[in-house]
């Protein structure tokens, strides 16, 4: 997803007088939108399935994170090796 600066840069202002074709824009387009405050980014206004979206894939990564410096640093196993320990832990029967 990437930004326009020329439609996606608005200021409070803006998003006071034009608030319904501001929205309509950010859902149409499924960017975000940065508020300004005196010519300053203050506030980003995006879509709620985006923003849900993005939350997901923003957890999904850290619940991988130990997973990938396991395997970074060289700490993995067979998948075969994997199983055997499994089945024998609880007792399961091949």
């Amino acid at each position: 997803m990437s930004l326009s600066l020329a439609d996606d840069i608005r200021s409070v202002t803006d998003l006071k007088r034009h608030t319904r074709e501001l929205l309509d824009h950010v859902h149409q387009t499924g960017r975000p939108m940065i508020l300004t405050v005196n010519g300053r980014a203050d506030s980003v206004l995006m879509d709620a399935a985006v923003y849900e979206k993005q939350l997901q894939a923003a957890n999904l990564t850290r619940l991988l994170a130990p997973a990938e410096a396991e395997v970074t640093a060289g700490q993995t196993r067979s998948a075969q090796d994997f199983l055997k320990e499994f089945k024998s832990a609880r007792t399961i029967q091949s």
